[in-house]
């Protein structure tokens, strides 16, 4: 079977939507791409930045009219599409998503008959931020990008599209649907869940703004996420209700255990708690894709100089090296170093390394 691709339609084109779009870009120039959105001047950028042929938006009709259709919007909007591009949609056409539950999707494919051209898709990867314009295709690399399929003629194409993806960089997993969802439900959707309802207490308890104002490094790490867009949210605990409702179960479980352990003052039991968690957290791989986002973070001390977070980025950008965030740590409680510099890629990453402790700088690295 040939797979070779010549028009790419997006439908949606956010943060996710515009990665795998730049990514593809990167990778196959010679492929056109188009890209309608719920705002006209998402297409306008994206069109200025000679990313897409098009600046305006796309009728259902030139939606259908490519080789591979990129659902890209929430899950909801994703389905509602799904109907009406159908009357136009060529048989040879491969329709797939970038969203993070499957099952209404799913059924919505089933009952529209379309099971042999879709393959769903989610790539574990993004940022607290959204839109096109914090789009990167640095996004895809290295990182977990989830494949399912429902029909054995679907399955057919899955290599193809499989080899697809991974020339993008991300690194493929095929599941069945309802595994990813409730996969994703466990590392993903509830952890969500979690940081939001900690934030919603803090925000009740706070009187003030005094715990705002001294909020450091613990608690803004955990509730990163909680930054992320509220309308996207809505969509998945909507669209996986029941995979989340059946983790905050299980969670709330786990939290009242730990409750009567610390009312029960056994400090062996405490500690025993904290230590199986740091245990596991420590497992995970730092530098590589997956549950949590790859980092490639450096902690340096910093000499008692004027001017050195100007130096250190000088030093690296006159070397080609992007920073992807740089910033002091105030609250030392969690990281050695003083300067945390976040890099975009694992070559940048040793690079910067070797580069910093060249000119001297004292560094903590995470393995």
């Amino acid at each position: 079977m040939e797979f070779n691709p010549k028009k790419i339609v997006f439908v949606g084109l956010g943060l996710i939507g515009g990665s795998v779009a730049r990514a593809i870009h990167e990778k196959y120039p010679d492929i056109k791409l188009y890209a309608t959105a719920h705002h006209k001047e998402t297409i306008e950028a994206a069109f200025d930045d000679h990313l897409i042929e098009n600046d305006e938006l796309l009728t259902d009709e030139e939606i259908a009219d490519g080789d591979i259709i990129f659902l890209c919007s929430p899950v909801i909007t994703n389905i509602n599409y799904l109907s009406r591009i159908k009357p136009y949609l060529r048989p040879d056409t491969l329709i797939t998503d970038v969203g993070s539950v499957k099952n209404d999707i799913s059924a919505e494919i089933e009952k529209l008959g379309l099971s042999d051209q879709f393959i769903g898709g989610h790539p574990m990867t993004g940022s607290e931020k959204t839109g096109y314009a914090n789009s990167d295709a640095a996004f895809l690399e290295n990182a977990y990008y989830l494949l399912t399929y429902q029909s054995e003629k679907a399955k057919e194409i899955v290599p193809f599209f499989n080899e697809f993806i991974k020339s993008l960089g991300s690194v493929t997993m095929v599941l069945k649907p309802e595994e990813h969802d409730m996969a994703v439900a466990a590392i993903s959707h509830l952890p969500h869940v979690i940081s939001a309802s900690l934030v919603n207490l803090v925000k009740e308890s706070d009187k003030d703004d005094l715990l705002k104002t001294i909020a450091a490094g613990g608690f803004r790490d955990i509730t990163r996420i909680s930054s992320s867009s509220p309308v996207m949210w809505e969509d998945i605990c909507l669209s996986n209700r029941d995979a989340i409702l059946m983790l905050i179960d299980k969670y709330s479980a786990i939290l009242d255990d730990f409750k009567e352990t610390i009312a029960s003052g056994d400090g062996d039991k405490i500690r025993s708690k904290f230590q199986s968690a740091k245990d596991y957290r420590d497992s995970l791989p730092v530098r590589k894709s997956g549950a949590i986002p790859a980092e490639f973070v450096i902690y340096s001390d910093l000499r008692d100089e004027p001017g050195q977070i100007a130096t250190v980025a000088t030093i690296l950008a006159a070397s080609g090296i992007s920073i992807k965030n740089i910033g002091i740590i105030h609250n030392r409680e969690f990281e050695e170093g003083v300067l945390q510099i976040e890099l975009y890629n694992e070559e940048d990453f040793n690079s910067a390394t070797e580069l910093l402790k060249g000119h001297g700088y004292v560094l903590h690295i995470r393995d």
